[in-house]
C-alpha cells in the first residue's frame, strides 16, 4: 500500500500549487491513500469548508491539523460532520471535531491519528497516552491495514520520542509543524517509517511560509507589526512516499520527495 503524506499546506500559493500538481504525483507515483497537513491552508492560520472540499475533490483523502486547526472561525460549522478532517486527538474530551478516524479504500482499513506535542507549545493532554489509548487493540496486519501518526510538534526530540515510542506499532509516523523538511526520512528499526518534519507546501522565498518583510520586523523591532501575510511566490511541495506491506502494514521503504519553488528538487 502506498501512502503519500504532504507536509503543511500554506495559504493560497501552497494549495494552488498542491491541487495543480495532485495529478502528477498520482500519475508517477499511484498512491492509494494521500494526506495532507492542512491547519494553515486558510491564509496561513486554519481552513475553511471550501478549501477543504477544494483538497478533497483534488484528491486529498484525509486533512490533519494542529495548533491553528481553530483559527479561521469557518471550521466550527463542519469539523464535527467532516470526518476526513482531523484536529489533534489530545485537545480537551469536549472539543469539536475528530483526532483519529478510520478510513476504507480499496478493501484496506486505515487508522489516522493526529496529535500534537507539548515542548514549547499548549498544554494538552499527554500524546503518548492519546495515542496508546487509540490503537489499544488496533493491530495493524490484522484487523487493521494500516496505522499512520502526525505529530504536530515544535521539539524535533520530542518527535523522535513519538516515533521511538510506536516503533511497530504504526506504518508510518511524520512530523509537521516547522515548515521545514528534515533529511532524516527512515525506517526505524522495528520497521516503521519515519521523518521529524514533512516540511510544507508553500513559498519557501518567505519565514515559514510568511511574506519575509513584514516578518523581518516583527523579528527585529519586538513589536506588534500589521499586514503580516503568507508569501505568494511559486510554491515548493514537499512530501513523503512510504510503502507499508501488505500483511503486516509495516514499512518497506519511505522516499522524500520535494518540488517546485526555491528547494532543490528530489524525486
Amino acid at each position: 500500500m502506498k501512502i503519500l503524506f504532504f507536509g503543511d499546506i500554506f495559504g493560497r500559493s501552497g494549495r494552488d500549487a498542491l491541487i495543480k500538481e495532485l495529478p502528477y504525483f498520482k500519475k508517477k507515483y499511484n498512491p492509494d491513500f494521500v494526506l495532507a497537513n492542512g491547519e494553515n491552508a486558510s491564509h496561513g492560520k486554519g481552513i475553511s469548508k471550501s478549501i477543504c472540499d477544494d483538497l478533497f475533490s483534488a484528491g486529498i483523502d484525509v486533512i490533519t491539523g494542529g495548533n491553528h486547526i481553530f483559527d479561521n472561525n469557518d471550521v466550527f460549522k463542519f469539523i464535527d460532520k467532516e470526518k476526513r478532517l482531523l484536529r489533534p486527538n489530545n485537545y480537551p474530551i469536549d472539543t469539536p471535531g475528530n483526532g483519529f478516524g478510520i478510513y476504507e479504500k480499496n478493501q484496506k482499513k486505515i487508522l489516522v491519528i493526529n496529535v500534537m506535542g507539548r515542548v514549547f507549545m499548549n498544554a494538552l493532554d499527554d500524546p503518548f497516552e492519546s495515542v496508546r489509548k487509540v490503537i489499544n487493540e488496533k493491530i495493524i496486519g490484522e484487523n487493521i491495514s494500516g496505522i499512520i501518526i502526525d505529530i504536530h510538534c515544535e521539539a524535533t526530540s520530542e518527535k523522535m520520542a513519538i516515533g521511538h515510542e510506536f516503533d511497530g506499532k504504526a506504518g508510518l509516523i511524520v512530523g509537521t509543524h516547522t515548515h521545514v523538511p528534515t533529511a532524516d526520512a527512515r525506517i526505524l528499526s522495528n520497521g516503521t517509517a519515519f521523518i521529524s518534519d514533512l516540511g510544507m507546501c508553500g513559498d519557501y522565498d518567505s519565514i515559514i511560509g510568511m511574506d519575509k518583510t513584514k516578518a523581518l520586523e516583527r523579528f527585529k523591532k519586538k513589536t506588534p507589526v500589521k499586514g503580516i501575510h503568507p508569501a505568494t511566490g511559486e510554491a515548493t511541495l514537499s512530501c513523503v512516499l512510504v510503502d507499508l506491506n501488505d500483511k503486516t502494514g509495516l514499512a518497506e521503504s519511505i522516499k522524500q520527495i520535494i518540488k517546485g519553488g526555491s528547494l532543490e528538487e528530489s524525486s
